[in-house]
Order: structure tokens, then C-alpha cells, then sequence
């Protein structure tokens, strides 16, 4: 019998989440018997490694994103709804959403992470994130603002406060936004704001580790710091903020330091996405649901957790979970598609063993660390092989031609292509 949608008959998957995690499921799926629903309240997959590029104007949003229905449209027993999930009821197999309420026979959630504020409602509310493609365009909209204000109120007191660009969280987000900025110091700011002194732009990286780049090796992390200071970032490590007043523009910091700035960029954390109906006990440390070896959720039958959003210590190797980062979720999304099969089929299920492809990170022209399979790379070879695989790992030909035409004129006029403000970020206030 052919698999469609529409067979009924069939044993039907819900997945929620058409990220990393959820799209391998769903392509280790595609065609056999075994009727899938994905949800997402969001139409198109978004790359976030390349996020922070967005921001930057480095690349336009239809570089890094790619729609679902695209990606599913072939698979005759995938279907998409662009919905949000509101409830789980894990009694009745139902899943409430915005659109209506849907019953399954296996549940996959695929949720991923959002930023941890860590109970700081103040940089929860002013700060800056980098999750989303609306986030990308609102923080763009804000520097490119915070440019204009130099401009036409540069007799004022306040320059020092527009363009001081703070960035909290010193992993590869944190890193990578933060050498970015310094690129639109030494390269966009001469040349498109002539009456800005650009020596007057301040990036700065706070991070409360010891080093930046913590999950990767010492040589690494000192090599992207001497990197970024090379660039002209001020990196302050054993550093945290204490609070941010978004009136007087006034960040406090661990040091005793304020820091005047409008701008706080805050990728110092992330804890998981979950949803209501999930038992609290399984939820665990990170707010993240507890998993066993096959990616079932502790104390539910028949749900699954992949990705950011699942905390499994049942790998030797990694006794206190695995890193959140997308080859994990690639890998925990084929595993299961195998898995939801040999299920179908009564066979025995393959217990998950993290394959750690390696870690990378840019920093900035021909300035990148990589590390891979124990080899260890700075600079110049590091940043060409990082850009590679960045490539390679983008969903869809014509988005990778874009990406590679956009870094092509980014290398040779030193410039960012997209300098626009098309959606005016405006302050909460």
C-alpha cells in the first residue's frame, strides 16, 4: 500500500517543530507507512548558525530561511499546519492548537530552546536576542538606527551611549555577533557615516566564564579572544551583568563598571521550549525534558523529545546531557526516524550514542577557530573550512548560491550588502 496522508489507516505522527531536529525525522519518514503532522508557528526552517549575519546585513532573511512546505510538499505522508501548540493532554493523545485539537499515536517534540534571561526581567524586556529571523531584523533596524541618532544628535552627551554595542554571552553566538560588530566599525562606519568618528564605536563582549568559547579547547578560546581584541572588541571574562536601566541606558556589571549603551545583545543562555501537558516531572534542569536512550520522554508512553529541548544522560560520554546544537538534534532526528519504524515493526530499538562532528566559531575576516575529529585549526584555514560547511549545511541550492554571492561581495568591498532599515525598531520603553 502506498503511504499518503490521507490513508487513515495509517498510525499517525504528530512533530512539533520543523527545525534541525524535526525536518530529519521527518525525511528518515518520508514515504513509509506512517501518517506525520508537523507543526510549527512559523512557515519556513530558519539557519540559525548564520543568524547573527542577518543582524549584521550580511545577508538578507531569505538567505537563511527555507519553507516548510517546500521541504514537505514532496513527502506524499507529511502534511504541514503553521499553528501553534497550546496543550498536550498525554490521557486522550491530543495536541490543542490555535487551529483545532489533533490526535496522535506518537508524539515528537522538537521545540528547540529560547534565551534564558535567568530570572532577569529587566534585560528580559530591553535586550536585544538573537532566536528569530524577526529578532535579526529588529536588532539590524537598531544599529543602523543607533548610527543615525549619532548623526543628528552628535552634539549631545548621548554619542557614547549609541554607539557602545554590548554583547553578553562569550559562546560561538555571542562571539561571532560580537566580531561582526567590529567589522561594521572598521569597514561600514568610515565609509558610510564620514562624520562619525568611528574610534568613538565601542563593542564590547562580557562573559561570566573564565574564557570565551567555554566548550571548546583552551588553545581555541584564547585564540578567538586574541582575535576579537585584534578587531578591537573589549572582551571582559569573569564578568557578569548585575542590572541594565533602559532609561539612563546604564548596564551594571559584576566589575562595578556601568557601561552606557542602547544596545544589549543577549546570548548568554538558553533553556528548552516546553509545552503545557507534559508531566513536571519530567522536565528537568535547563527546563528541559528528561529522555531516556531512544529519546522517550520519562513517565509518557508514546512522546518523544529531540534536540535542544531533550536532556538525555544515558551516553557515557556525556553524562550530563549533550550540547544543544544542531548535529545533535540532526543526529537524534534520524535516530528516531529508525527507531518510530523498528516500533512499527516490533524490533528492537537503537539506544543513541552523540557522533561529536566537532565545534567552530568566526570571528571575522580570514579569522575563525575549528575544531574537528582532534584537529585543531585558528585563522586563516579554520575560517575558509568554516565557511564550507556553513554551506553545506544550508537547506536549498539557490540559498547557498545567495549566501556565496553575498560573502563574495562582502570579501572584496569590505562592506555589508544589506544596509537597510526596513521594519523601524522602536525601544520598549
Amino acid at each position: 500500500m502506498k503511504a499518503e496522508y490521507n490513508s487513515t489507516n495509517l498510525p499517525h505522527l504528530i512533530v512539533i517543530g520543523g527545525g534541525f531536529a524535526g525536518l530529519e525525522l521527518i525525511k528518515k519518514l518520508n514515504g513509509k507507512s506512517i501518517r506525520i503532522t508537523v507543526f510549527d508557528k512559523h512557515n519556513y526552517f530558519n539557519f540559525q548558525p548564520l543568524m547573527y549575519q542577518v543582524a549584521s546585513g550580511g545577508l538578507g532573511p531569505d538567505a537563511i530561511a527555507y519553507p516548510l512546505r517546500k521541504i514537505i510538499g514532496p513527502m506524499p505522508n507529511v502534511a504541514f499546519r503553521m499553528a501553534e501548540v497550546l496543550r498536550i493532554d498525554t490521557k486522550l493523545n491530543e495536541v490543542e492548537t490555535n487551529i483545532g485539537k489533533f490526535n496522535y499515536d506518537y508524539l515528537c517534540i522538537a521545540t528547540g530552546a529560547q534565551t534564558n534571561f535567568f530570572g532577569n526581567t529587566e534585560l528580559e524586556k530591553y535586550s536585544m536576542q538573537l532566536k528569530s529571523i524577526p529578532d535579526a531584523l529588529d536588532l539590524r533596524s537598531d544599529i543602523l538606527q543607533e548610527f543615525e541618532k549619532a548623526l543628528s544628535e552628535s552634539k549631545t552627551g548621548d554619542v557614547e551611549r549609541y554607539l557602545n554595542f554590548v554583547v553578553v554571552g562569550g559562546g560561538p553566538t555571542g562571539v561571532e555577533t560580537a566580531g561582526a560588530l567590529a567589522e561594521i566599525k572598521n569597514h561600514v562606519l568610515p565609509a558610510d557615516y564620514k562624520e562619525i568618528d568611528a574610534s568613538k564605536m565601542k563593542v564590547h563582549l562580557i562573559e561570566a566564564a573564565p574564557r570565551v568559547l567555554s566548550s571548546m579547547s583552551e588553545i581555541s578560546s584564547k585564540k578567538a579572544q586574541q582575535f576579537l581584541e585584534e578587531l578591537g572588541v573589549k572582551v571582559q571574562v569573569n564578568t557578569a551583568v548585575k542590572s541594565y536601566n533602559a532609561k539612563t541606558g546604564e548596564l551594571t556589571l559584576s566589575s562595578g563598571e556601568i557601561l552606557k549603551t542602547d544596545t544589549v545583545i543577549w546570548s548568554a543562555g538558553v533553556k528548552g521550549k516546553t509545552i503545557d501537558g507534559i508531566p513536571e516531572e519530567s522536565i528537568t534542569r535547563g527546563n528541559r525534558y528528561k529522555v531516556d536512550a531512544y529519546n522517550k520522554i520519562e513517565n509518557c508512553n508514546n512522546v518523544f523529545a529531540i534536540g535542544d529541548i531533550a536532556l538525555m544522560t544515558t551516553d557515557a560520554a556525556y553524562p550530563n546531557g549533550h550540547p544543544m546544537v544542531g548535529t545533535v538534534a540532526q543526529q537524534q532526528g534520524r535516530l528516531l526516524g529508525k527507531n518510530i519504524l523498528n516500533l512499527l515493526q516490533n524490533k528492537p530499538l537503537k539506544p543513541y550514542k552523540y557522533l561529536n562532528l566537532g565545534s567552530m566559531a568566526t570571528v571575522g575576516r580570514h579569522k575563525a577557530v575549528l575544531e574537528v575529529f582532534g584537529i585543531k585549526m585558528q585563522g586563516y584555514t579554520a575560517w575558509l573550512g568554516w565557511m564550507f560547511l556553513h554551506l553545506m549545511l544550508l537547506v536549498g541550492f539557490r540559498n547557498r548560491i545567495v549566501v556565496l554571492l553575498n560573502w563574495m561581495w562582502n570579501y572584496f568591498s569590505y562592506q555589508r550588502a544589506i544596509r537597510i532599515i526596513t521594519r523601524p525598531f522602536v525601544h520598549k520603553q
